[in-house]
């Protein structure tokens, strides 16, 4: 039985695509993980952005961010695809867990200095 874990892809695409072309040109990726009885949880078209850096030698990017929740096996074959695409200029998976796990262990790290502050007082 492979377990379905719920991960966060950030997608950079290249600037001259028609944005309205971006949504429909991910879900045709996206099959790999439909077809693979996943599911796309959400998918988030921030539209275009100046780039921390030049990549391909263009300054802006259009990004989207999808989540969604598959195997293992179905999101390495999803990665692979995107990075095979002249149009995809960057993507990055990230597992939900992981970036969850970040996130709480901050929140519990400013908790105990707080509670530590409260007990010195």
């Amino acid at each position: 039985m492979t377990h379905s874990h719920q991960y966060e892809l950030m997608v950079i695409l290249d600037p001259e695509i028609d944005e309205r072309q971006v949504a429909p040109k991910l879900d045709g990726f996206l099959k790999v993980i439909t077809a693979d009885g996943g599911s796309i949880d959400n998918v988030d078209v921030w539209g275009k952005r100046r780039l921390a850096y030049e990549i391909q030698k263009k300054n802006e990017g259009i990004y989207a961010v999808v989540n969604f929740t598959a195997t293992s096996e179905a999101t390495q074959e999803l990665d692979r695809q995107l990075k095979l695409n002249e149009q995809i200029m960057r993507t990055k998976v990230l597992r939900a867990e992981e970036a969850i796990a970040q996130v709480a262990a901050e929140k519990e790290r400013a908790e105990a200095k707080a509670a530590r502050k409260a007990a010195k007082a």
